[in-house]
């Protein structure tokens, strides 16, 4: 079956802002994470729940660019502007760990050792971690039992992945009534994680242990099933300076101290809970119903869309570099504060970088290659997974 042409759609441009804000936030959470001593005490303490926000940003989008084109589109053919739309840069993301692999070398990370994990196995774990192959903890190469020890942030991908899988195989069809039992149902799951669980947060995802999984999902199927929920009932208003307030709904959310201490996990659990069952949709909602009022806000706006995938799936390797270097050196306050805004910069540059000299032309001799009549409807939603 040969790819249907499926026209362009208005996209979201405040969600294409709002996306890159919170993938700004995400590495500015992890340089604060390097110098934290504990989850209690962590700057930016709820950056992670950014990768909550992309799920149900994904769910919103991916509802809006396919649900109405099913009579035009194959199953396979989906999956191909998938591909296209995210692998390219999963494979940046796993050839950029590589070459940063033995510049990390730290007591934090034991494997990284020549002698002990050789050049080919290296290898071997880009080429795994290109192909969005999961490792077990029993095997990987770094000793923090991620799925994708070379960038670790790629986790998050595997499960955006398996959304688009359920979605794409049944949960398309599901009428409003279905979808919101089964959003009903993981945001049930979620809370329970969340409130009684033993960490009272969502942090985790990213091994492949039973523990790890359970948040995995817990965190993947209530936020992207509601974003395609909301998609389906949502009546858009015209609200005024939404790029303004949501980007700052977003900040807070992600930027408060964490609630509750050691003793009152729960609490912490029940903020977090309220952030993604309900701030984060409001933060959508608002941003889908509204335009932007001028030029520079619409600049802003498709910069931080541009870089936000790119900079989320390629800034882990200096975070890697920059985090065995505080631990090992114990480095100055301000020491910490030059390199860490160096690590930024340069997690900002690489990704711009990644963007206009791969990712780009790649995608586009790919959408040429393989779906040469398509007038790339994806290009135009720009939908990201996201990813801690």
């Amino acid at each position: 079956m040969k790819p249907a042409i499926l026209p362009s759609k208005p996209h979201y441009p405040i969600l294409d802002g709002l996306r890159g804000v919170a993938a700004v936030i995400v590495v500015l959470f992890h340089v604060c994470e390097a110098n934290s001593t504990s989850r209690f005490t962590q700057i930016i303490n709820h950056g992670y729940l950014a990768v909550d926000f992309f799920f149900l940003l994904s769910g919103f989008v991916i509802g809006y660019a396919y649900d109405d084109r099913w009579n035009k589109m194959s199953i396979s053919s989906f999956f191909k502007r998938r591909l296209i739309r995210l692998q390219p840069m999963v494979v940046m993301g796993s050839i950029i760990g590589a070459l940063f692999y033995y510049t990390q070398a730290s007591s934090i990370f034991p494997l990284i050792d020549i002698n002990i994990t050789p050049v080919w196995k290296v290898i071997l774990f880009m080429v795994l971690g290109g192909l969005m192959i999961p490792v077990w903890p029993a095997v990987e190469i770094r000793g923090w039992t991620e799925t994708y020890p070379l960038n670790g942030p790629a986790w998050s991908l595997f499960f955006e992945y398996i959304a688009n899988i359920l979605y794409a195989i049944g949960v398309r069809k599901f009428p409003k009534w279905a979808l919101s039992i089964l959003v009903f149902l993981s945001g049930c799951l979620l809370v329970h994680w969340l409130v009684f669980g033993p960490n009272g947060d969502a942090i985790g995802g990213w091994a492949l242990d039973p523990t790890q999984l359970h948040v995995g999902f817990a965190r993947l199927m209530y936020p992207f099933f509601a974003g395609l929920l909301l998609f389906r009932i949502s009546r858009l208003a015209q609200i005024k300076h939404a790029f303004m307030w949501c980007s700052l709904l977003v900040i807070v959310a992600l930027s408060l101290p964490r609630f509750g201490g050691d003793q009152q996990l729960w609490m912490n659990g029940l903020y977090e809970s309220m952030v993604i069952l309900f701030v984060f949709p409001l933060i959508i909602y608002l941003g889908a119903s509204s335009t932007l009022a001028n030029t520079f806000q619409k600049r802003a706006c498709k910069f931080l869309g541009d870089i936000s995938y790119p900079i989320y799936i390629t800034h882990y390797p200096l975070i890697y570099l920059y985090t065995g270097w505080v631990i090992d050196n114990k480095p100055s306050v301000e020491n910490r504060i030059i390199f860490g805004a160096i690590v930024f910069v340069a997690a900002l540059l690489i990704a711009y970088a990644c963007l206009k000299l791969y990712d780009e032309p790649v995608r586009k001799w790919l959408q040429q290659k393989f779906m040469p009549k398509s007038k790339g409807s994806d290009e135009t939603v720009k939908v990201v997974a996201k990813l801690n």
